[in-house]
């Protein structure tokens, strides 16, 4: 049966496991998530991509979550952004995949003037991203298909880099002057990015590292509102943002930086893998708005 999970289990679970999918976040409520299938996190029941769209409703935002090497989160961002403009809305597409200076080859491909293998070659997929690009070719074939526009919303990771080892304070002029600053205190964050960090000690080492992850999330906020500022939108844009799990999970993330900014609520989705010989899986229901079990890639360990 799916649903709700008693609190006192999943703490439990936490305790056990610190799995970073069932941490009490955002309340001590969990739900019950089965393969192929969306479920809403008030309820704990199942959902619809239409039910994802109507609860877009509104607002600007839909972050939706992958783990980078799973086919299956991958068709089912398609399918969510394809539900949003079923709906009529105005999609726009922002990437955790490619930094900002590849932003023209991305219009280019929105706008058909480049063939798949021109695209990958000219915008560096392999140099920007590394992940075999059939993977998220669903999304591009789509995006393109509906000219739907297409953001760049990382940065240079030289910038990452030396804001983990030396701070912000280190990074140069011209970084600075297109960043926010770093917001450092979001307690909630830190215990997410700890957990996902079990097996590291803790230490400076480790915060270099958290500086790092807390200006990648600044930066890729800070392109989605830069790009909002500087193009045409309707009160029915919505602006859909596609990043790792880490970097929206439990609402801490990119999500996040930008509500702290703007006040801006949004739709959160984070797909969650099962594996094959399991019926379902428990996660925390303070993992976002919506969550979507999906298969659980195979990996190459050797």
């Amino acid at each position: 049966m799916t649903g709700m999970i008693p609190a006192a289990l999943l703490i439990t679970a936490a305790s056990q496991t610190a799995d970073p999918y069932q941490l009490p976040i955002n309340g001590d409520r969990s739900v019950e998530v089965t393969r192929n299938a969306v479920f809403d996190t008030q309820t704990g029941k199942r959902a619809t991509l239409e039910q994802i769209a109507e609860a877009a409703d509104g607002k600007r935002f839909v972050y939706v979550g992958e783990e980078h090497d799973n086919t299956d989160a991958h068709r089912w961002q398609a399918l969510i952004i394809g539900a949003l403009v079923e709906r009529g809305r105005r999609v726009i597409v922002g990437m955790e995949m490619y930094q900002r200076p590849k932003q023209h080859y991305l219009n280019l491909w929105t706008l058909g003037k480049l063939t798949e293998e021109e695209f990958i070659e000219e915008s560096d997929w392999k140099g920007q991203w590394g992940f075999d690009y059939a993977l998220y070719r669903p999304i591009f074939d789509y995006v393109r298909r509906m000219r739907l526009r297409l953001v760049a919303l990382n940065v240079p990771r030289e910038w990452v880099r030396t804001a983990s080892r030396e701070g912000y304070d280190a990074l140069p002029d011209e970084a600075k002057a297109q960043l926010p600053e770093m917001y450092l205190g979001n307690e909630k964050h830190r215990r997410v990015f700890d957990v996902l960090m079990t097996g590291h000690p803790p230490g400076p080492a480790l915060d270099a590292v958290y500086r790092g992850q807390v200006l990648w999330d600044e930066a890729m906020a800070d392109s989605a509102l830069k790009y909002l500022e500087n193009t045409s939108v309707t009160s029915n844009t919505v602006f859909v943002i596609l990043a790792g799990n880490g970097h929206l999970m439990y609402e801490q993330g990119i999500n996040y930086r930008v509500k702290r900014r703007t006040g801006m609520e949004g739709v959160t989705v984070i797909p969650v893998s099962i594996e094959e010989g399991d019926r379902s899986r428990t996660v925390s229901a303070g993992l976002g708005d919506f969550v979507v079990g999906t298969r659980k890639p195979e990996r190459d360990d050797g």
